[in-house]
């Protein structure tokens, strides 16, 4: 009930229920937009439980999803104007997705929270809508043999359960298909930033130490001249594999997102030739910085493995046994080709 999103309370036969509103508060924007920028993002949480959309009758529909908030938002916004019941799963602040697949978005848990909060005594009815994500989480079969309760998916985007819930529960093909389109990739670049630039930075501040100790003249001119180039490789990197590679992924060459990823880092070197290889002392440095661009790239562009539609879980995992091993020795070819060149020069 102290939940900043919560407005009032719904008394009902199992007890007085949280109310909330479909209309988000220039807080839950805020929250949203630290969430995608990665600040507090594993404790954007709601608490688990039954909550009244509105004022939601013994027959209104009861929708399900996960506590991490910005699922639930999406959720209750989509629902402008219409009564409900949304029963929020324990997911440990992870979205529908990938909480489907670790497990915490699964029968055992919706089963729990179905008889933890009384439901069957607020509603008349015995339906629970889902979100088709889930499906890989949840056997609809036993949740109805252990609770009562039908499981029936709905469409993939929450936007369209306006006309589920008008069509009598029948999805359209367009509704069951989920696309990936521009913005869907966009809104996963601010995230992945954050957490590159987390290690990019530690990793800066060791180059900067080596090339001050190991180049010519005094520590604070060797190393701004010599650290500034795997500084600007492994940026270049992140550029490449955290923007231009979801960016650009439906025309980069490859199934493999690892591919995608070098091609991406490919392409930001050739842009960035001038201000990167091609102001290189020497040969040994050239091939450096584009083994640590490329090699930064292709790790990153992996990660939006299991945010699109492109994959599966077998895919990925095969992916990885090649991938993430070139990518360890291309990044360990970068540092040792730059510490030679240190040596030698």
């Amino acid at each position: 009930m102290d939940q900043p999103f919560v407005i009032g309370r719904v008394e009902t036969a199992a007890g007085t229920i949280p109310q909330v509103s479909s209309q988000l508060t220039g807080r839950d924007r805020w929250g949203t937009v630290k969430a995608r920028w990665g600040v507090g993002r594993m404790h954007y949480t709601v608490d688990p439980g039954l909550y009244a959309l509105g004022e939601p009758g013994s027959e209104a529909p009861v929708l399900v999803s996960a506590n991490y908030k910005l699922s639930f938002d999406h959720l209750r916004s989509a629902l402008k104007d219409r009564c409900a019941w949304i029963l929020v799963l324990d997911t440990k602040g992870i979205n529908v997705w990938c909480a489907a697949g670790k497990g915490t978005f699964g029968t055992d848990e919706l089963v729990f929270r179905v008889q933890a909060s009384g439901l069957d005594r607020v509603v008349n009815h015995r339906l629970l809508i889902l979100p088709q994500l889930s499906a890989p989480g949840v056997a609809a079969h036993k949740v109805r043999s252990r609770c009562g309760f039908k499981a029936v998916f709905g469409p993939v985007e929450a936007r369209d359960l306006p006309a589920f819930l008008d069509a009598g529960m029948q999805a359209t093909p367009t509704m069951r298909r989920k696309r990936f389109g521009l913005y869907d990739r966009m809104v996963l670049i601010p995230v992945e930033l954050v957490h590159a630039f987390k290690w990019l930075a530690l990793a800066a501040v060791i180059f900067f130490a080596l090339a001050g100790a190991l180049g010519t003249g005094s520590f604070a001119a060797a190393a701004a001249v010599f650290g500034l180039g795997p500084v600007t490789a492994m940026t270049t990197g992140v550029f490449a594999g955290a923007v231009l590679t979801p960016l650009l992924l439906p025309w980069l060459p490859g199934r493999a997102f690892a591919a995608k990823g070098i091609w991406a880092g490919l392409l930001a070197t050739a842009l960035l030739w001038p201000l990167g290889p091609g102001r290189a002392s020497g040969v040994l440095d050239a091939v450096s910085w584009i083994l640590g661009t490329v090699s930064v790239a292709a790790y990153l562009g992996m990660n939006f493995t299991g945010a699109s539609t492109y994959t599966s879980l077998s895919g990925v995992k095969k992916e990885m046994r090649w991938a993430v091993p070139l990518e360890i020795a291309g990044f360990a070819a970068f540092v040792g080709l730059w510490l030679t060149a240190r040596w030698t020069s």
